[in-house]
This record gives structure tokens, sequence and C-alpha cells, in this order.
């Protein structure tokens, strides 16, 4: 029977994904393993974790969908837009900056300026080229019989949510959760929206209807990664703490 091993919102935290893998004894020829969005920002080596994550994919099979933090990396590292830099860096994206520095970049936290954000991008185009491409091209949903694993959500309010704004998939909060999702029979498991918004806990949030589980337990914030586990038609809840170490 294969395992279905669903993680969303990373955010950088290298040491803590690892500590989950091994933790749920991981297995990619026995495990279907599912990664939900947001690889980058706000934690310590979102560099770290994308170069993770692309092996995944590439040697382990593993499902990798998009989050709005993955879109707003690639949106202010390929533009020339300061609004589309701006946005990014003050919602988490200095922190993924400094996982791509070199030794000589030390110290850029206190006397880090424009021209310096400037020359780091220029560079990250460069030489991770390839990173920005695979994050950027990444698929907004996954689906099997009997879910649909999504960064965000689905619009309730629209009849074939497969043709919803590709903007909601990964940005949808309240008009998804706290609506019963008619569109389709099956449970949509989600994350973005931290599990302490949507019952003030940590733990993997499963909806009253049955229809939706969140997952988001806030990693980034100083409190913890979630796994769902998916096995023989069971949920099983797994998870490590900010800090976490194998």
């Amino acid at each position: 029977m294969i395992r279905i091993l669903a993680i969303s919102d990373i955010h950088g935290s290298y040491v803590e994904f690892n500590a989950l893998l091994s933790k749920v004894n991981y297995r990619p020829a026995e495990d279907k393993l599912i990664l939900m969005g947001d690889y980058v920002d706000r934690g310590l080596d979102s560099k770290g974790i994308v170069e993770q994550v692309m092996t995944l994919q590439q040697e382990c099979g593993a499902i990798v969908l998009k989050g709005n933090h993955d879109k707003m990396a690639c949106d202010a590292l390929t533009s020339d837009d300061d609004k589309l830099d701006t946005h990014w860096l003050t919602n988490g994206g200095f922190h993924t900056l400094m996982s791509y520095c070199e030794a000589g970049y030390e110290g850029l936290q206190k006397d880090f300026g424009w021209k310096d954000y400037m020359q780091l991008k220029e560079k990250i185009r460069r030489d991770y080229r390839h990173h920005i491409d695979f994050l950027s091209t990444l698929p907004l949903y996954h689906e099997t019989e009997e879910h649909i694993f999504v960064h965000a959500g689905i619009n309730p309010l629209i009849e074939d949510w497969k043709q919803q704004d590709p903007y909601d998939f990964i940005w949808i909060r309240e008009p998804f959760y706290k609506n019963p999702v008619v569109s389709t029979n099956k449970t949509v498991v989600f994350g973005h929206t931290s599990t302490m918004d949507l019952h003030d806990s940590e733990e993997i949030w499963f909806s009253p209807l049955g229809d939706k589980i969140g997952i988001d337990g806030g990693c980034a914030y100083g409190q913890r990664l979630n796994c769902l586990e998916i096995s023989a038609g069971k949920y099983i809840t797994h998870f490590v703490r900010n800090g976490e170490t194998l």
C-alpha cells in the first residue's frame, strides 16, 4: 500500500524538513511525497530547500506544487519592477536572498542597500536560473481519486474549480476555508493559511464538514512543520517543531 505524505509551507526550514522526512521514515520507492508550495522566504535556507526539492522531484518522483511565495520570488527576480521587489522583500524575501549569498556577503543584513540587492538579484539570475525556472513552472494542484492537493485552496463559487483564476490556487483564504466545497466531492488538502488561524492550534485542521484539511503548522513562525500521512484510507499526523533536528 502506497503512503501519501503531504507537507506544505517549508519556507527554507531545511533542518526541520529533513528531520520530518526522517521521522516519517520516508521511502521514495514506496511513498508518494506531495509538497504543496512555499519552499522559499522567511526561513534560513531557501536555496538548500529548492535544491533538495528539485532532487526529490527528479529522482524520487515527488509531486511539487507552487505556492504564493515561490511565485513572488520568481516575479521579483525575473522583472525590473520595484513594486514586485519591495513586495517580495517585505514578505520574507530578504531571507531567501541571504541564503544565496557567498561568504563575502556576510554582514549584509546590517548594511544591505538597494545597490546590494540589485547585484545579488543579478547573481541569482545568472548562477541560479535553473532554480527560477523550476519554481516558475511548477503545477498549481495535484488530484487523486479522493483528494485535491493545492497550496491555498479552491474557489467554492466556481462551478468547475479547475477553471478558476490561477491566483486562487496560491492565494485564496477565507472564501475557501469558511465555505463548504460543493464543486467536488473530493477532500481538499491545503497549506497557506496557518492552522493557528483555522482552529487556534498548530495541529493539522480537519474541517467539520470533512471537505478540507489544513496542514500549515507555521514552522517559519516558530511553530511546527506538519506532515499528513494518508494510508489505507486513514489519516495520520506527524510533525517536528521549529528548531528540531535529526
